[in-house]
């Protein structure tokens, strides 16, 4: 924990601009978690990168665990939103959405090696901390919840198959994903997301209608 009794007197820079200040020990936590994991994450490595005082830290936040369960609440969730949530929204073909998103992830060695921050964070904390598990899994349902009424959108539109389940398949294609994410983390070696695009990209198809298929089929 960082909360103490004799907390150090705030900076008079986070007075100055209290907001700007937030976000860059926000920001900061969030790469020294991404890297080292929360349990690991250094205080004064995420003060020195984010360039403040601990009792700026402790302006904004009363402990370690505060920190962290904002970087879930406004970092993590925030960028999967802007991921995965927005670009489904009033999607006119959410498999043509989904098939650019899961094509658009990084291939870089390290971006594979580092694997998924929500992911990495929830298989670290969810069986230690409620805090952790309950934000973590909100993001989760709204991933899901994503994609599931999208898809149920493009079967109105008769773009998706209308036999399919929408919640199954979409947990299904999430923990797809994320399987080959941790798979590509273990194995330190792009080859696997390169496979997982590919697999995942084919499944995605086979929830076309069939002229939908052979339409896409044709545009390739």
């Amino acid at each position: 924990m960082l909360a103490g009794r004799n907390r150090p007197r705030p900076s008079g820079a986070a007075h100055r601009d209290p907001e700007r200040t937030r976000k860059r020990l926000l920001q900061a936590a969030f790469q020294e978690i991404y890297r080292s994991g929360f349990r690991s994450a250094d205080v004064d490595a995420i003060l020195a990168k984010a360039g403040v005082t601990k009792g700026a830290l402790y302006y904004h936040f009363d402990s370690k665990e505060a920190l962290g369960y904002a970087v879930v609440d406004e970092v993590i969730a925030s960028n999967l939103h802007q991921k995965w949530v927005q670009p489904l929204r009033n999607a006119k073909n959410p498999i043509d959405v989904l098939v650019r998103i899961i094509q658009s992830e990084s291939l870089k060695r390290a971006d594979v090696q580092r694997g998924c921050p929500l992911l990495n964070l929830s298989q670290e904390m969810s069986g230690l901390d409620e805090g952790f598990r309950r934000r973590t899994a909100k993001v989760y349902k709204d991933w899901h919840d994503a994609m599931a009424e999208a898809l149920r959108e493009g079967q109105k539109r008769r773009v998706v198959r209308s036999d399919i389940d929408a919640n199954e398949t979409a947990t299904f294609l999430m923990a797809a994903w994320e399987g080959y994410v941790v798979l590509g983390k273990n194995s330190q070696d792009p080859r696997m997301m390169e496979s997982g695009q590919r697999r995942m990209s084919g499944q995605l198809e086979s929830l076309r209608p069939a002229r939908g298929r052979a339409r896409a089929a044709s545009r390739d």
